[in-house]
């Protein structure tokens, strides 16, 4: 671990049983409080990507917004949500993925991407993997090509990496 991914990673905040009991939740909101923490982070979010071609960042909702936009800038790229069911407010394709009690979905809008268009997609935690493999089969089934998946944090005792495979993933820190 570098010196910069330990700075980062000495503003991200453990909060035992959130949302319930048993769960260590992952803060980051000290992290994009803090300026020189956030720009930070963002550069070297975005720093693999830099002149790959990536003509859109797509941000899962809602902490991946936060992250998307500025690597989209730094990028020079454009921004693409991709929301929970039914916040959208034109046309959209869905892709599901597995809750602890169920399934839940994604959507993004039909035309988000041009056919062949190069996407960064973006969340804040990798864990069990399930809304970013969703969200890569809705990438394609626009007509995108996911050209690599950057997460602030990683999770790793819980083996995201294994639902993404062939997938380039970037994580600035890990668990």
């Amino acid at each position: 671990m570098t010196a910069a991914q330990l700075d980062i990673k000495s503003l991200i905040t453990d909060v035992p049983d959130f949302p319930k009991k048993g769960i260590i939740f992952k803060d980051i909101t000290p992290l994009l409080a803090n300026a020189e923490g956030f720009a930070k982070t963002i550069d070297m979010m975005a720093e693999p990507y830099v002149g790959k071609g990536i003509s859109i960042v797509a941000g899962i909702e809602s902490r991946g917004f936060l992250l998307a936009t500025p690597i989209a800038y730094r990028l020079g790229a454009g921004v693409v949500p991709i929301r929970k069911k039914g916040k959208l407010p034109r046309k959209t394709h869905s892709a599901s993925y597995s809750l602890e009690y169920g399934q839940d979905s994604i959507e993004a809008h039909a035309d988000a991407f041009a056919p062949g268009t190069k996407v960064l997609l973006v969340d804040d935690v990798l864990a069990t993997g399930g809304t970013a493999k969703a969200a890569c089969e809705l990438i394609g089934k626009i007509g995108g090509e996911v050209s690599g998946i950057a997460f602030l944090i990683e999770l790793g005792f819980l083996d995201g990496r294994k639902k993404l495979p062939g997938q380039k993933i970037h994580s600035l820190v890990s668990y």
